[in-house]
């Protein structure tokens, strides 16, 4: 049976650095699957698909759902497992800034792809909210978009989570674990103890990411490709 993509929507349209960011460039979605409906004002496939789960979560798939649709599909894992000493995350505040302290690194491939990519890109995860929330962040963040449209397009998670739950039963089956409603939830706090985080840093969230491996060079592509003056 076919459905609308849960949690689909363009990043495009907000206030950046020296213009607006592009509409059609750039989506957020959860996982996506071939026989998904999409809006038609929307161009679809995208050219970029960018694929945040771990390989614990795509271990019975054979390939990417959308990998026969002509699409450049980048696996970058956002989800690191548990190191000696490391204590689980309990929360989403200390899931997203356990994300930030140990995979830094994938975060930049993350943007870097975005610069580089050569049409429209699509983040996801497995429902689109925590993992491809803080990578859309980090591009928003790096393009200049101020931080209360950041956290409100974090939000919007918010009014899709029940048909976040009908893919993650699809994925998952009827069960889902003990912890899922905690999980689920869209906590301003998560998105801004990200923010704060980037914030912190005496440049900011350019400052984080060159820190983290990124170059400027990459910055400013990302900005040329995606901010229409």
């Amino acid at each position: 049976m076919s459905v609308l993509l849960p949690n689909l929507r363009d990043v495009g349209g907000k206030q950046a650095d020296g213009g607006l960011v592009q509409t059609g460039r750039l989506f957020r979605s959860a996982l996506p699957m071939p026989t998904d409906i999409v809006p038609a004002a929307i161009s679809w496939p995208p050219a970029t698909i960018i694929d945040l789960r771990s390989d614990m979560e795509t271990a019975r798939e054979p390939q990417h759902p959308m990998s026969g649709a002509g699409v450049s599909v980048h696996k970058i894992s956002l989800l690191s497992e548990l190191r000696p000493g490391d204590v689980p995350p309990t929360t989403l505040i200390d899931l997203y800034q356990y994300v930030l302290k140990t995979t830094s690194d994938r975060l930049v491939n993350v943007v870097e792809t975005v610069a580089t990519s050569q049409g429209a890109t699509l983040i996801h995860c497995a429902v689109g909210k925590d993992r491809t929330g803080i990578s859309i962040a980090m591009v928003l963040s790096l393009l200049g978009v101020p931080r209360e449209d950041i956290v409100q397009d974090y939000l919007e998670t918010e009014k899709n989570k029940e048909a976040i739950i009908a893919r993650l039963h699809l994925m998952n089956g009827t069960n889902l674990p003990a912890a899922s409603s905690d999980f689920l939830q869209t906590p301003v706090e998560a998105i801004e103890g990200v923010l704060n985080t980037w914030d912190a840093h005496a440049l900011g969230a350019v400052g984080w990411f060159t820190e983290a491996g990124g170059s400027e060079n990459t910055v400013d592509q990302l900005r040329d490709s995606m901010v229409k003056p």
